[in-house]
């Protein structure tokens, strides 16, 4: 057994920087490196790929990732560990086999696979499981005949056994983010299954690292103390027996790693922070310590976890109508003005109804609405949307975009041609009992034949159902009216003045983070950054109520806008559909604060 271990981070998402893995490489020694590949629309777009060619499904960047680092993975020894392998993790391994055959980098590989539960649904539904929508409670027998597949969200057990058979690279497909680099420590270090507190500081080194280079400087909310931007470096963790971790990068490199930039990262995507379940552990983040450790260093210690549930987390993916976009360029002189005639004059020519449709006007207030600077725009990247079930009807739409350009105000050309209908694939997030879902582990020998087979229990032990935690919480339902503080001596700034943020999303949910610059600004905005507050102040965006909890340990607030995504993902047909530019909206908004406070 190890004292310690470094893990490495090479990818946080499908399309991030295919040099990453060999850079990490080269960088330093690692022990570890793991990628994350699937965020929740990934899977939908790899169904569709794989529904068209039965031999698709997995993340073919991987595939060039690995054959491209495969002499230093050999000379090194560094193992890999992955979710690329999508809805096919064994054609995944098989591409890499092939390209890597009768080379002296050939690469012993495991394949692991159970996740998909597409084949058992109508044997586990309705006896076993319900599959009711976690986020709005909708009923399965909605959706059941328009599914296309349904994955498990599996954990730990079948990677660490995989690791315990020897393999050199691990492809999964939807295991979850963080398990990929919670499974080294468990092998190397002996830890239990039950080892609770261990595992939750896993899961938040985990969760530090898999969004690649968010924890390393990238999406920084004080990006100016970037000071070098080429050969960005990504995460590195050296990981202690105990839990204990320092979160860090190859020295020389790009980027910046301190307190804030860790903190910006841990309310990513976040929850009820005291309650972050996985199907490892359930982590307490109220709990979490941080201190500095030198530059580019950051230690975390002290984090407390649960039981885990008896439950995995499901993503189904069903067919749901088509959607279509088309886009017009205006310039010149008065192009608000243009761009919002051409905005009356196209859905009036055009006569159609539709289930969901909207205009985004580009350049003056699509992604922030209400809560855009107004700044009289020289040109507008005029984008039209729609959605709807009736496919001739999109047809119809894709149709009538060109013509506009020679019936309307000068100084406009259409952009990307006509628009094509795009089938969609919708989310919906569900449960499924541990115990129906069965884990294999495979080796795949070097001619792409399976060498061997290894059923893998997916129950872990010390499980409860009972993870429910008093959590000291805000709730908005309505847009009303709130005031903000305005006694003594005051001084007007931004938001991004006192604090920093960081959003992200969950299904048709935004969470954005709010981390005080100091203590006392955090007693401030704990008092008066209420959610009515921030319902009041994205009520263009935000359809549901608004939700905010505390984390007193990082001096954050984080908020949960629900229906703020317009379906999410692919359903959505907002220009940011997944909530990530939410947080600059708010740090760019002007409040009045106390004078003291800016010291």
């Amino acid at each position: 057994m190890k004292n310690k271990i470094k893990i490495g981070n090479a990818g946080g998402f499908w399309g991030d920087d295919l040099t990453a893995l060999r850079r990490q490489l080269e960088g330093g020694d690692l022990d570890y490196i793991s990628s994350d590949y699937l965020a929740e629309i990934t899977m939908s777009i790899l169904r569709k790929q794989q529904l068209k060619n039965k031999k698709l499904g997995y993340v073919s960047d991987f595939v060039k990732q690995l054959v491209d680092a495969a002499p230093l993975i050999k000379q090194k020894g560094t193992k890999i560990i992955v979710n690329a392998g999508g809805m096919n993790p064994l054609g995944c391994a098989r591409d890499i086999i092939k390209q890597l055959k009768g080379t002296v980098n050939e690469l012993k590989i495991a394949v692991i696979e159970g996740d998909n539960i597409y084949p058992q649904l109508k044997k586990i539904y309705p006896d076993k499981a319900n599959f009711k929508n976690l986020e709005d409670g909708r009923d399965y027998e909605e959706i059941r005949e328009k599914v296309q597949s349904a994955n498990a969200y599996l954990g730990v057990p079948p990677i660490v056994k995989a690791l315990e058979e020897g393999a050199e690279v691990i492809i999964a497909g939807r295991v979850t983010d963080t398990s990929i680099s919670i499974a080294p420590m468990i092998y190397e270090f002996g830890w239990k299954y039950d080892d609770w507190d261990k595992l939750a500081s896993g899961l938040i080194a985990g969760h530090m690292m898999e969004c690649g280079a968010q924890s390393t400087g990238g999406n920084y909310t004080d990006w100016r103390k970037v000071e070098k931007w080429d050969n960005f470096g990504y995460p590195v963790t050296e990981v202690n027996s105990d839990g204990s971790f320092v979160m860090t990068k190859h020295p020389g490199t790009g980027g910046i790693v301190n307190l804030d930039t860790v903190k910006e990262q841990l309310l990513y995507e976040m929850g009820d922070p005291k309650n972050y379940i996985s199907p490892d552990v359930v982590v307490d983040f109220t709990t979490i310590q941080l201190e500095e450790d030198g530059e580019d260093r950051v230690k975390v210690f002290g984090v407390k976890g649960r039981p885990s549930t008896p439950f995995f987390k499901v993503s189904m993916a069903y067919l749901d109508g088509f959607k279509a976009r088309g886009s017009l360029i205006i310039s010149g002189g008065h192009a608000l003005e243009k761009a919002k005639l051409f905005d009356r004059i196209f859905w009036e020519r055009l006569g159609e109804t539709f289930e969901k449709k909207n205009t985004e006007f580009t350049g003056h207030n699509s992604t922030h609405l209400n809560l855009a600077d107004d700044v009289p725009p020289n040109e507008i990247l005029l984008r039209f949307n729609v959605y709807d079930n009736n496919k001739e009807k999109i047809r119809k739409f894709s149709e009538n975009i060109a013509p506009i350009i020679l019936s309307g105000p000068p100084g406009v050309a259409v952009t990307g041609g006509r628009p094509r209908p795009q089938s969609v694939m919708t989310y919906w997030p569900t449960l499924v009992p541990k115990s129906v879902v069965k884990t294999t582990v495979k080796l795949i020998d070097n001619e792409g034949n399976i060498e061997n087979k290894f059923n893998v229990p997916t129950v872990l032990g010390g499980e409860s159902q009972d993870t429910a935690v008093d959590t000291p919480s805000q709730r908005s339902e309505e847009v009303k009216e709130v005031s903000w503080p305005s006694e003594g001596e005051t001084s007007k700034v931004k938001f991004e003045d006192i604090c920093l943020a960081r959003s992200g999303d969950k299904g048709d949910m935004v969470n954005i983070g709010v981390i005080a610059r100091s203590e006392k600004v955090y007693t401030f905005l704990k008092e008066n950054l209420t959610a009515d507050y921030m319902k009041a102040m994205f009520s263009s965006l935000c359809h549901g109520p608004v939700t905010r909890f505390e984390l007193d340990n990082l001096n954050g607030l984080n908020f949960l806008l629900d229906h703020a995504l317009d379906g999410g993902g692919t359903k959505s047909l907002m220009i940011d559909a997944q909530g990530k530019t939410f947080a600059s909206a708010f740090l760019n908004q002007e409040v009045e604060v106390p004078v003291d406070l800016l010291n």
